[in-house]
């Protein structure tokens, strides 16, 4: 059977002149495509402050409604997110089935979650912006139920299945929080694992679409790292949910972990950002971000403002940070090009990668040091251990020993002390 194509006008109120207003609206035009929802107008409002009853004055109401007859359209989206009785009242007075862009986003989410973790976070979101949501309908399915009189002597049958349904997702937030504390307390343990490895952590942010799953494939290829290592890259809204953790391996031995994050947007429904706050934990816990910038959106500053709010609100601050502007082809800039902790590339093209490589050794390796050592023959196992784990410069056979020049790391080095000559 074929999908009913769903034809929505959109709807967006700037409230007090705000400047990024255009691109909020642009954005969810874009939400609505990566749900296969054809745009079919759009109205907006100027106000100093939302009408708390149907969110746009009373007039507006009437144009939505002749607008939406008149492009047949099937569905009205609203850019803000709606309270429960806002909803209800506008799909009173427009007669159909109105969502909020928070809605819009939890939907995406949902068909995008592959792994368990990721469809348990997103679940849990939609079942908490669900319940206040439920009761708001306590009056129009109170009537449903057909009971008179007031009181709990005699509620309606649809209020008391209200509050039944209220207690069943009450209980499923409780399932899947205490399921996903499990998935965190595995997760800290695997934390704790790279920390006593001492393997690095190199973690990218940024917002939707910018191209963190293309840096990602394009560092794992520069590397040397099988297709089968790559990521899923898509030049659409939240094509990746899932923490993708990837090891990097350098040409002098030296070793660190990639991971890739969820995409951010603006206004970001808080519920799901709390959801995922395990996932974005991964990038507190990093040495190094990477915070990629599409720098051919003209908005991508307030993409980059958006992101690090984001950041801030799940914990992840005083992390040292590279800052990634992508795209560079597209907006007409001068690349690769280096300037303090910041790097113009193109990944798309693979421009920029050696000078990315560099700055991410810069930051995660400096503690790396440089040194000659003389391993006795009888302890092989120290320079086979060297030969694999640090760079080995020059080794040359001497009376006592094998003669080392090597760089290893500070660990290393204090381990090996009684062996080590100078530089």
């Amino acid at each position: 059977m074929d999908e009913i194509l769903e034809r929505a006008i959109v709807v967006g109120v700037n409230l007090k002149k705000d400047e990024h207003f255009e691109y909020g609206l642009e954005e969810l035009h874009n939400l609505a495509e990566a749900l296969n929802v054809e745009v079919v107008g759009e109205v907006t409002q100027n106000l100093d402050r939302v009408n708390s009853a149907h969110y746009v004055g009373k007039g507006k109401i009437d144009e939505i409604k002749a607008f939406y007859e008149e492009a047949d359209a099937n569905l009205v989206i609203f850019n803000d997110e709606l309270s429960p009785s806002q909803i209800r009242n506008l799909e009173e007075a427009l007669d159909c089935k109105v969502i909020d862009r928070t809605m819009l986003i939890l939907d995406i989410f949902a068909r995008r979650a592959k792994s368990k973790e990721a469809q348990m976070q997103v679940e849990l979101a939609q079942l908490q912006y669900m319940l206040p949501r439920l009761i708001g309908l306590r009056a129009s399915l109170g009537r449903q139920g057909g009971g008179t009189g007031g009181g709990f002597q005699n509620r309606g049958a649809g209020e008391t299945k209200l509050e039944l349904d209220r207690r069943k997702i009450e209980d499923q937030i409780a399932k899947i929080r205490r399921d996903l504390e499990h998935v965190k307390e595995q997760r800290v343990t695997q934390r704790k694992q790279r920390k006593k490895n001492e393997v690095p952590v190199v973690s990218i942010v940024g917002y939707t679409n910018a191209g963190k799953s293309t840096v990602m494939n394009r560092l794992l290829a520069k590397t040397g790292q099988l297709d089968d290592k790559q990521v899923f890259e898509k030049d659409m809204l939240f094509a990746t949910l899932e923490t993708s953790v990837r090891q990097i391996r350098l040409p002098d031995q030296k070793e660190f972990l990639l991971t890739d994050t969820v995409g951010f947007v603006s206004k970001l429904p808080t519920h799901l950002v709390k959801a995922f706050r395990s996932t974005l934990e991964e990038a507190r816990e990093a040495d190094l971000l990477l915070h990629v910038v599409d720098v051919s959106n003209e908005e991508y500053r307030y993409m980059m403002d958006v992101t690090n709010e984001t950041l801030q609100a799940v914990g992840v601050e005083d992390v040292p940070t590279l800052e990634l502007y992508n795209k560079a082809d597209l907006a007409d800039i001068n690349y690769p090009r280096v300037s303090g902790n910041s790097l113009w590339i193109s990944a798309k093209d693979g421009q920029g990668l050696d000078e990315l490589l560099e700055m991410i050794r810069a930051n995660i390796f400096a503690d790396y040091k440089i040194c000659r050592m003389l391993i006795p023959y009888e302890r092989g196992d120290i320079v086979s251990y060297l030969n694999e784990q640090a760079s080995v410069q020059t080794s040359e056979y001497e009376e006592e020993g094998t003669l080392l020049k090597v760089e290893l790391k500070l660990a290393d080095y204090e381990r090996y002390q009684e062996f080590v000559l100078g530089k």
